[in-house]
């Protein structure tokens, strides 16, 4: 009995440990987009918006950046400015 809560606390606390790693690398990828965009005429918040959900819509294997996966991506690019208010 005791292996066995010993061992879904192990699996637990493993779950929980990459789910904080994958908001600090969700937050650094949207970072670099937003510093990416910020001078392509768009608000901040716009900006953050669209960065985000150009995050949300890539796998969470994905190794380039927004900024790069977006030039292969046309779709997904187009249906985050149009989310985001991209102008």
């Amino acid at each position: 009995m005791k292996l066995n809560i010993s061992a879904t606390c192990l699996l637990l606390s493993m779950l929980v440990s990459g789910a904080a790693f994958a908001d600090a690398d969700d937050r650094k990828w949207i970072s670099q987009c937003i510093k990416d965009n910020k001078g392509e005429g768009a608000t901040a918040e716009v900006v953050r918006k669209y960065c985000v959900c150009m995050n949300d819509k890539m796998d969470e294997n994905e190794t380039r950046s927004i900024s790069v996966w977006e030039k292969a991506n046309p779709k997904a690019m187009k249906d985050c400015e149009k989310q985001s208010g991209w102008k």
